[in-house]
């Protein structure tokens, strides 16, 4: 069972890490993987600045995954980041994450919760009861559209 947990400011480059493994998994190529670095890594700083809430999973003392959280004053809190290592993932720790995340996203006041998804975790975010509401530019890749998902927030623990 994993145990949910504030994130460090010195596990910043550990939950860094975590992303752009978690984002490989999938199988980009080294040129996109390099132009999304910066957007996937965190900060001590970032960690630190009460705008953003993040969180981990963590079991045995492995991290397995992260998330974060922002636009805390919003009706509509932004999962800015969900990452799951890639030994994790497909054992319930993305889950258990999202859960926490709706959970924590509906305790700072929102009724709902939204993401900017990459493809290959659209199906996720599908089962886990959100719906598709358009697509962005990726924040990295000009050209690039990616899905948004939203989740209502009404059943969030």
């Amino acid at each position: 069972m994993v145990e949910i947990r504030k994130v460090e400011p010195s596990e910043a480059g550990k939950i860094s890490e975590i992303a752009i493994r978690s984002k490989a998994y999938w199988g980009y190529d080294k040129a996109f993987m390099d132009s999304c670095r910066e957007e996937l890594s965190h900060t001590e700083e970032e960690i630190l600045n009460d705008d953003f809430r993040y969180f981990l999973a963590e079991k045995e003392g492995e991290v397995m995954g992260f998330y974060k959280l922002e636009n805390l004053d919003s009706e509509t809190v932004l999962l800015e980041a969900l990452f799951v290592d890639t030994l994790a993932i497909g054992h319930g720790v993305g889950r258990s994450l999202f859960e926490h995340a709706k959970a924590t996203a509906k305790a700072c006041g929102g009724s709902a919760m939204e993401a900017q998804s990459d493809p290959y975790a659209k199906p996720f975010y599908l089962a886990m009861g959100a719906k598709v509401t358009g697509n962005k530019e990726s924040g990295s890749i000009p050209g690039r559209f990616l899905p948004m998902i939203e989740v209502a927030l009404e059943d969030a623990a």
